[in-house]
């Protein structure tokens, strides 16, 4: 990378498909960013949409690559392709970042042990009561850390290391970044979160039945994921969480029509474990402790386990978790 972080060259990744309004307010707030605009550049791959978010996008001067087929792990690797920044940034159209994320990203990734950097999104402003407890099961970010892995739609990687590790598997529907940071930190470099990369994720799940079909299809990769390693507690969880729960509730239903009340009882109950504890971190985490937070949060908590014990059986679709 040049010397100075702020020469280096920044292309923004933003795959869509029918979300103009969304993607004229993200290609907006990265054009407004404190850095040289002509040391950023915007590479919109469009998934085949019918409405104008092509013209929108070259309204702002982003070049469009049409591309109606394919994963999105697909798209951003084209994306990139189409691109000729040192770091590629990966924004999704439902985003919006802020005005000093470019610098921020740049300085962290002129780091040479540094590969990825990002932080956690936060919520949309007025959110339902469902995207605030949602939001809470983030892990607030209060300092720049290093980290595991960080969401692919807030997040900038050093091309270089990109590339090194052969970018997405377009393989994966879901799960892609995750996969992704795994195989960067195999690599032997870092992943580094860092509050100044803030993103205001405008897609969070306003209705339990939206959060239900948004993790049906985030978790039908989940578990392939998870035991490609490298193998952490974090993730070990992630993947044994749900497919303990669906051994535990399929397991009581055996045992009640065997006739074992008792047995039933006991086993959903474990099967409700994870989620009683993500209540008490959810609750924690936003200082509310009334009857009625915890019922939110416990309900937030159910919706969100079963999604993903249910994602083990059957496969999610990404057109119907997707949120206007």
């Amino acid at each position: 990378m040049p010397n100075s972080s702020l020469e280096t060259r920044v292309s923004f990744i933003i795959p869509v498909k029918n979300d103009a309004v969304r993607l004229r307010r993200c290609l907006a707030s990265i054009a407004d960013n404190v850095y040289p605009a002509t040391s950023i550049e915007m590479v919109v791959v469009d998934n085949g949409s019918t409405d104008n978010s092509p013209d929108t996008a070259r309204s702002f001067g982003a070049n469009v690559v049409a591309m109606p087929h394919g994963t999105v792990a697909a798209l951003r690797n084209r994306g990139v392709r189409e691109s000729s920044g040192a770091i590629v940034a990966f924004v999704d159209a439902d985003h919006e970042i802020d005005r000093h994320w470019v610098a921020a990203a740049a300085e962290v990734l002129s780091q040479p042990d540094v590969a990825a950097t990002g932080a956690p999104c936060a919520t949309q402003p007025k959110p339902t009561w469902v995207q605030q407890q949602y939001d809470a099961m983030r892990i607030p970010l209060r300092a720049a850390a290093d980290v595991e892995w960080l969401g692919s739609g807030n997040l900038a990687i050093a091309r270089e290391a990109f590339e090194g590790v052969g970018g997405f598997d377009e393989h994966l529907t879901a799960c892609e970044d995750v996969d992704l940071c795994n195989r960067l930190r195999l690599s032997g470099k870092r992943i580094v979160a860092d509050p100044r990369l803030r993103n205001v994720h405008f897609g969070d799940p306003p209705t339990l039945r939206a959060l239900f079909l948004g993790e049906l299809w985030r978790g039908r990769d989940n578990v392939r994921v998870t035991f490609r390693g490298p193998w952490t507690f974090r993730h070990l969880r992630s993947a044994l969480a749900p497919i303990g729960s669906l051994g535990a509730m399929t397991t009581g239903l055996a045992a009640l029509a065997a006739g074992s009340v008792a047995w039933f009882i006991g086993l959903v109950s474990i099967s409700f474990a994870p989620a009683v504890i993500n209540t008490v971190r959810i609750c924690r985490r936003r200082k509310k402790f009334s009857a009625t937070a915890a019922a939110e949060a416990l309900a937030v908590a159910v919706v969100f386990d079963l999604a993903r014990a249910t994602a083990l059986v059957f496969q999610g679709s990404h057109k119907a978790r997707r949120i206007k």
